[in-house]
């Protein structure tokens, strides 16, 4: 099939022609200059020719390729670059359509109507104040022609260095000339207007395409008067969707017309708004030959590369612009007051769906003008076991990467647990952790460096690795040969260190923790915690999150510390003090439990009630007195009752050959939460 040839001066000009060869038609797109053919990416069927030419060298080159059939998609303002397209097709014998652009419905009322640049700078001559002028670098010489233009132009143009010599040439140098390349957002319209104090901006009228609206509304907003060049007369051709079905229809390409032209935006060749694609690539171990060959392409075609230092390292293109970072926020901000890079790579670790910050860059650049593009990597845990010859289908995976992490209630819980490692000493630590909570006879891989030609991987007890030297760039696999599959739940009372403290018996403290209905990751405090019985079987249920004892008695606070090593619970903060004041540096809680209150019932109540108005709430009593507090407490706070129970517990003695029912005192379990009265 004879190639389509486009005349690509838009990025209408550079969808059609990525489109077209997506579907595996042959593709000439024609560019001016070396910076449009920067913005295509060739490949099997699409290739670039890049220069300005006249219309008998068009016609020549038609000619040459073999054309049938010629889009011209050139600027609305290229009026003789349109004539002489349309000239060369019929001297070539090449079926010529043009691709025009709507024109924005923005109200301009109020602008100053010019015909031309050389009348906007006529009427700009009789004004004060600085000016925006955005129509373009080829036309800028006239505005020379202002008295003082050198303090009152700024100048917008391309970010190209044959573009920035030119209007240094002119005079246009410093803070006057604003080298950048579209999207022109309206807020960065409007920052550019406020900044240099403008109070005229010049633009064309390109069209919704071209950004016009966002540059109506920033003048509006930053009271600054529009100067409006008139467009030139458009000639007869084809919207963006009306040539899609052309080309459906000529190519017999069924299907083409859908293909959504919101994929096309904004004007390359003007600087004006240009679509953005902002891809997301996981680099997998961090080394060129760990990459996919679709996250090294991706990486060539980018104009700007994001990540961390490591992580731009291993991408090994110095000659591309880069930023060094990792958070989120900083990253959006940076895209966003950057809009001359429309193609953007953001390098991650590994796989960008394993502990990645894809999962914050994907909120961070949400609701944003950008397509969002992802590329998967070979992740550390996929590579490490295959480095370890096991499967990793049923490994718990974790990381201690940066976050809290419960790993001694996964290692406890799974025959095989994986997590992410940081800083040097983390090795140490977690060995450390696994022998202070008696986890002292699993084994431990250790991977360092993955994927780099100094990788290492040593195995081991914890009591072998303790004392090595490690690299802070470690991942860990810990395999347990008797895990602990059930849910640990109604401990017997003779498991607990007890001393001299109070204890809530076994059915109370299942009952009581079942009421508060805990998810994995809450933040319980349990107050009045006593040797921590009830602590321990909160932290238990609340793996995944943190739980706070309250006691006030110090030898109690001891036991709890106990306990917690006992029973594997690296999750329980003690804090030896009296509620509500100890309360008050606390993280905010989701769950409460109240075992004892020191007469203090109101005051805790209310000082959680503070950090988290929907609180779940389960207090424990033997006396009617703390019942009567409870129900005082309900008519002067914001707290719903969900149900008052009174447990009774008995149990049986042998005595001889009998066994004799004995009646434990009996507790009354309140169920309350947050919020104002139904």
């Amino acid at each position: 099939m004879k190639p389509v040839v486009i005349f690509a001066g838009t990025v209408e000009g550079r969808t059609l022609s990525e489109t077209l060869s997506g579907r595996k038609i042959n593709v000439t797109a024609c560019v001016a200059t070396e910076y449009g053919e920067t913005l295509l990416a060739e490949n099997e069927y699409l290739h670039v020719h890049a220069g300005r030419m006249d219309a008998e060298a068009m016609a020549a080159f038609l000619r040459e390729q073999g054309a049938a059939l010629v889009i011209d998609a050139t600027h609305p303002y290229a009026v003789e670059v349109s004539r002489n397209v349309a000239a060369a097709c019929a001297a070539a014998n090449a079926e010529y359509i043009r691709l025009i652009r709507e024109q924005e419905a923005e109200d301009a009322g109020g602008a100053v109507l010019v015909d031309s640049v050389e009348e906007a700078v006529e009427y700009l001559k009789h004004t004060e104040g600085n000016i925006l002028a955005t129509t373009g670098s080829k036309e800028l010489y006239k505005y020379t022609a202002i008295p003082d233009y050198e303090k009152r132009v700024f100048a917008r143009v391309l970010s190209t260095g044959q573009v920035a010599a030119a209007c240094e040439k002119l005079g246009f140098v410093g803070k006057n000339l604003i080298c950048m390349q579209g999207p022109f957002s309206e807020e960065l319209n409007t920052a550019l207007l406020r900044q240099f104090d403008c109070k005229y901006l010049v633009t064309k009228e390109t069209g919704k395409a071209g950004g016009f609206g966002e540059k109506v509304r920033a003048a509006r907003k930053a009271g600054a008067r529009l100067v409006l060049v008139g467009r030139p007369p458009e000639q007869e051709g084809c919207s963006y969707e009306e040539v899609l079905r052309l080309l459906e229809e000529r190519l017999k390409i069924p299907g083409l017309h859908d293909c959504p032209s919101d994929t096309a935006p904004f004007c390359i060749e003007s600087g004006e708004r240009v679509h953005r694609i902002i891809t997301l690539i996981g680099i997998g171990m961090g080394t060129p030959e760990g990459m996919t060959v679709e996250a090294a392409r991706a990486i060539r075609e980018a104009e700007l590369l994001i990540g961390a230092k490591r992580m731009l390292e291993a991408a090994e293109a110095p000659e591309k612009p880069s930023y060094m970072a990792y958070n989120a926020e900083e990253i959006a901000g940076y895209i966003g007051q950057h809009p001359e890079y429309s193609r953007v790579a953001i390098l991650l670790s590994g796989d960008i769906g394993f502990y990645s910050g894809a999962k914050k860059l994907y909120d961070a650049l949400d609701g944003k003008d950008y397509e969002i593009r992802s590329l998967c990597g070979i992740s550390s845990v996929v590579y490490f076991c295959g480095k370890l010859h096991i499967a990793w289908e049923d490994v718990c995976l974790l990381s201690t990467h940066g976050r809290e992490t419960n790993l001694v209630a996964a290692v406890k819980s799974h025959a095989r647990s994986f997590t992410l490692l940081s800083a040097k000493d983390s090795v140490q630590k977690l060995c450390a952790e696994l022998l202070e909570y008696g986890l002292g006879d699993v084994t431990v891989s250790i991977g360092e460096r993955l994927g780099y030609e100094n990788e290492r991987i040593r195995r081991g007890v914890p009591a072998e690795l303790l004392d090595q030297i490690w690299d802070g760039l470690c991942v860990a696999l810990i395999e347990n040969p008797a895990p602990f599959d059930g849910l640990r739940s109604c401990i017997d009372d003779e498991e607990f260190l007890r001393g001299k403290a109070p204890m809530t018996k076994s059915e109370i403290r299942s009952l009581s923790v079942a009421k508060l209905r805990l998810p994995k990751d809450a933040v319980v405090y349990d107050v009045g915690a006593g040797t921590g019985s009830v602590t321990i079987e909160l932290a238990l249920a609340a793996c995944d999150g943190s739980v706070y004892a309250i006691e006030r008695n110090e030898e109690a606070c001891s036991l709890i510390e106990e306990n917690k090593r006992r029973f594997g619970a690296p999750n329980i903060r003690v804090i030896h003090g009296l509620a509500p004041e100890a309360l008050e540096e606390l993280p905010a809680p989701t769950h409460v439990f109240i075992g004892g209150s020191a007469g203090n019932l109101k005051e805790i109540l209310a000082c959680i009630l503070r950090k988290n108005p929907s609180v779940r709430l389960a207090i424990n009593t033997v006396t009617l007195e703390t019942i009567g507090e409870v129900t005082d407490c309900l008519r002067a706070l914001p707290l719903i009752e969900e149900e008052i129970i009174s447990v009774s517990i008995a149990r049986a003695k042998a005595i001889g050959s009998y066994h004799l029912m004995m009646g434990q005192n009996p507790i009354y379990i309140v169920t309350l939460r947050g919020g104002a009265a139904e």
